[in-house]
């Protein structure tokens, strides 16, 4: 086990998993702490084809709901990339609350405000790269599919030690790269965890991340059941389901 995952898993609300959803783009856990009732969002990754067709993608499915709360989390660890989804999504929904840590910032708007005239290396493709773009000396977008202007997954080692500005999508955790990336980090340059798998803990802050920027559930039953019908994050803003906040180590 990761010492990130490890702590992030010792730092949970105990609590009752009310409900599990894999949605189109996201996955989505519901449960009910000693804060209340909570939801987790984490990016739900298609199955990769190299996996056997043979064996399920999620061993418990069905059942999922039933399971300890420790147990479900602990997915996070799962050889299965669709159940690591949930762990993570699990992981979101136990995390204790910090609203005293959070400002309503968009990462987007926080890259806008913050990056100008520097070298940026953006790992995941955001829909920030067009309006980045002119601001910036450089902008290296690495992508497992790239598209246009964007570079290879393959080429981190090259573009990341030339960074000022690092930003990493949450669904690294989910994938398994984030470790390989955080190490092509500058000690100086400032590293940003962003998108709605990035788990809202200053536990972040003693794995290389300055800035945690992520999303968190104010409508938890209305955010799941958007999920279950396929609803985009954008639809979940639009109606107040969900805040876009950001925190900076001290």
């Amino acid at each position: 086990m990761t010492g990130l995952n490890e702590k992030l898993l010792k730092s949970l609300l105990p609590g009752k998993i009310l409900a599990v959803q894999i949605g189109l783009t996201r996955t989505a856990v519901l449960a009910e702490t000693v804060a209340g009732i909570q939801c987790g969002l984490a990016a739900a990754l298609s199955r990769p084809q190299s996996e056997g067709h043979h064996e399920p993608a999620v061993l418990k499915a069905g059942h999922l709901h039933e399971m300890d709360f420790a147990d479900l989390a602990a997915l996070i660890e799962s050889p299965r990339q669709i159940e690591v989804s949930v762990g993570m999504a699990a992981i979101n929904a136990l995390l204790p609350r910090t609203p005293e840590l959070w400002v309503d910032l968009n990462a987007e708007d926080y890259l806008l405000q913050k990056c100008t005239g520097k070298n940026v290396a953006m790992i995941g493709h955001f829909p920030v790269v067009n309006r980045l773009r002119p601001q910036v000396q450089n902008l290296w977008v690495l992508e497992l599919k790239p598209r246009d202007g964007d570079l290879p997954a393959q080429a981190a080692a090259d573009v990341i030690p030339k960074a000022d500005f690092v930003a990493i999508t949450g669904t690294t955790l989910i994938n398994r790269t984030f470790d390989g990336l955080i190490s092509l980090c500058r000690p100086d340059a400032t590293v940003v965890m962003l998108g709605p798998s990035t788990p809202l803990s200053a536990i972040l802050y003693d794995f290389g991340i300055d800035i945690v920027s992520g999303t968190f559930v104010a409508k938890p039953q209305e955010t799941f059941v958007g999920v279950s019908q396929g609803i985009t994050l954008r639809q979940l803003q639009q109606s107040n389901c969900v805040r876009l906040v950001t925190m900076k180590k001290k």
